[in-house]
């Protein structure tokens, strides 16, 4: 018989195993997975998931990480770590041990680990650069096998305009050798983390995993084996970042840390923004209608984070900076850079320029007001005090204007003149030569649909945007004319690159089926990205235009003594420019070296313009 004192032990014991066991099973995540020695910012924030692990003490014993505190949130299954790692520490690996009492409930192994060289002086994208953007899903087909995923809500349909057509990362690197040979120097990929979405999940924009590749794309180490091989040819890589919102099927939707890490989270129905960003900076909006833009949902599968959480912050930043360090990037670009709160943003810009001062970063801010989208740029001094670190944006301004200066009929205010208008509108922006500027993207008609098909207008647009002020950006499949007529769909601006597929019967990589039409086009970004490729002039030079008249536009790059003067001309008949009005700026130069055609022009007195034309000329002396 088993004495009671003995029994009640036992008992006892049997009771805190119990306990101890129903505490935390094991750790299901944790992020970020790894993380650096050698950081500016020496603080890290562990988010770590794991049944029960918030009732459990953390432990960690190792000389050069200290243990600073641990947070609590709502949910009984997260722990987030902050430690301080030492400036001498070296690359380690160290235990965090969850604790009840003194026993080890479960534990984890963290890696510190070392930099690669000169990474924190690391060069991002500047006006040296054209950007070549890539929606991955509709460029290459490299690795067929990973088109259908065991587990993933959505499978492959080619025929499906808003489907997975099985683009990849493979299929973009085994064409690098032709985005070289084009004469791009970045690559800017639409968003390749995990979109486990039940349908139009091909974009990229509704994130369910933050740490990981979507495997229909590649994995995390095809993508750093993209960046890297495109480092060693002379390709940055630019990453597509959303914080300000994330997929409805993300993994923490069931489980949020906190009651107040998504926006409006479980209100039925929900609550969408209303879209107005001029609510964020003027002075009169009515608060109702400023917090509805900044926590509304973008739409219905698209949750709203709250930035404001302050774990949610410094996730959404360590994130990005972990993307920057572990995939070798020379920039990022920000999806809808003013719906998150402008607080945060400012945090998050200076956070990662803070660790890579000479980086890049671009922001979306999808308006025609240059006085807005100024607002946003470093160096601009605000009403009310809010002053961001973001070096460049998107010049939607000069986008728009452009597909309607090379519309419409030359009229008092329309026209080329809404192209001057725009340059004349740069006072607004501390750095004008940072924003990014493009013809179309991937989220717009592509230009040579804006212009009606007429391709000496296309060309007239590419010519524009390859010697502006700025920093180019094309979009694949621009270069051999691809276009979407009738239609404004998503799915058809994002069509796929033809050759990109086993079975393709045009191949648009080697030229097989293209019309004579689209191999010019080719042929003629090729040259003009060649020579832009070396053109300080272009990259570095001052810029002075003139007001256009009677359908003709000149402006002109000057750096020291190289000058380049570009006219555009709208008109259908060869026009006689007459050469006097622009004698400041053309001084001693007697010759016009056109860098496209290889053709030379006397400079007299007037230069015959041919008909519908843009001459990109390099002035000379003979």
């Amino acid at each position: 018989m088993i004495k009671p004192t003995i029994l009640r032990n036992v008992l006892t014991s049997v009771a805190l195993l119990c306990a101890v066991c129903a505490l935390a099973q094991s750790i299901e995540r944790v992020e970020p997975p790894f993380w650096w020695r050698g950081m500016h910012n020496d603080m890290l924030q562990i988010m770590v998931y794991g049944e029960n692990i918030a009732r459990t003490d953390v432990r960690i014993n190792h000389d050069a990480v200290e243990l600073v505190a641990t947070h609590q949130l709502t949910s009984p299954n997260y722990q987030f770590v902050d430690v301080r790692i030492a400036p001498g520490a070296e690359a380690t690996a160290f235990d965090i041990e969850f604790m009840q009492g003194d026993q080890v409930v479960v534990s984890t192994t963290y890696q510190l680990r070392a930099r690669a060289q000169g990474s924190a002086e690391r060069q991002g994208f500047n006006s040296t650069d054209v950007m070549y953007l890539i929606t991955p899903d509709r460029f290459a087909n490299g690795n067929p096998a990973n088109d259908e995923v065991a587990g993933m809500r959505e499978g492959h349909n080619r025929t499906a305009g808003f489907g997975r057509h099985g683009g990849d990362i493979e299929g973009i690197r085994q064409h690098l050798d032709y985005i070289k040979d084009m004469g791009f120097t970045a690559i800017w990929l639409n968003p390749v983390l995990e979109n486990d979405q039940e349908k139009w999940s091909y974009h990229g924009y509704s994130t369910t995993d933050y740490y990981n590749v979507d495997p229909r794309f590649g994995t995390n180490e095809e993508y750093v084996r993209l960046s890297n091989e495109a480092a060693s040819m002379g390709i940055g890589m630019i990453m597509d970042i959303i914080v300000n919102h994330c997929g409805s099927s993300h993994w923490w939707m069931d489980d949020p840390p906190s009651d107040d890490w998504i926006n409006y989270y479980q209100v039925s129905p929900f609550v969408n923004t209303n879209h107005k960003k001029e609510t964020l900076l003027d002075p009169y909006a009515a608060p109702g209608d400023r917090e509805r833009m900044v926590k509304g949902w973008f739409v219905a599968t698209m949750p709203d984070l709250n930035q404001r959480n302050p774990f949610m912050s410094t996730y959404l930043i360590q994130n990005s900076i972990w993307w920057i360090e572990y995939a070798n990037l020379t920039g990022i670009r920000q999806d809808t850079y003013s719906y998150p709160f402008k607080e945060f943003m400012t945090d998050w810009t200076c956070a990662i320029m803070d660790e890579y001062p000479n980086f890049n970063i671009v922001g979306e801010e999808w308006v025609e007001d240059p006085a807005m989208i100024s607002y946003w740029q470093r160096g601009k001094d605000n009403p009310d005090g809010n002053n961001s670190c973001l070096p460049s944006l998107m010049d939607f301004p000069m986008t728009m204007n452009l597909h309607r200066a090379l519309r419409e009929d030359e009229n008092w205010g329309e026209g080329l003149i809404r192209l001057y208008r725009t340059l004349s509108l740069d006072y607004h922006y501390p750095e004008p030569d940072n924003l990014v500027i493009f013809p179309d993207n991937h989220d717009m008609s592509r230009i040579f649909t804006q212009v009606n098909e007429d391709y000496d207008l296309f060309k007239m647009a590419i010519s524009y945007i390859l010697t502006m002020r700025g920093i180019p950006q094309i979009y694949y499949g621009t270069e051999i004319l691809m276009a979407n007529p009738g239609t404004d769909s998503h799915g058809v601006i994002r069509s796929d690159f033809p050759g990109g597929w086993q079975g393709d019967q045009v191949n648009g990589f080697t030229g097989q089926g293209l019309s004579a039409r689209a191999r010019e086009s080719q042929a003629f970004l090729r040259k003009l990205l060649t020579w832009r490729k070396d053109a300080q002039v272009i990259h570095h030079g001052d810029l002075v235009h003139y007001v256009p008249e009677n359908g003709v536009y000149v402006y002109f790059r000057m750096l020291n003594e190289e000058v380049v003067m570009v006219v555009l001309n709208k008109n259908h008949r060869e026009t006689p420019l007459a050469l006097g009005r622009f004698a400041d700026h053309i001084g001693n130069k007697r010759f016009g070296h056109d860098v496209v055609a290889g053709v030379s022009y006397q400079l007299g007195d007037q230069l015959p313009l041919p008909p519908k034309s843009a001459l990109i000329l390099n002035l000379t002396q003979r």
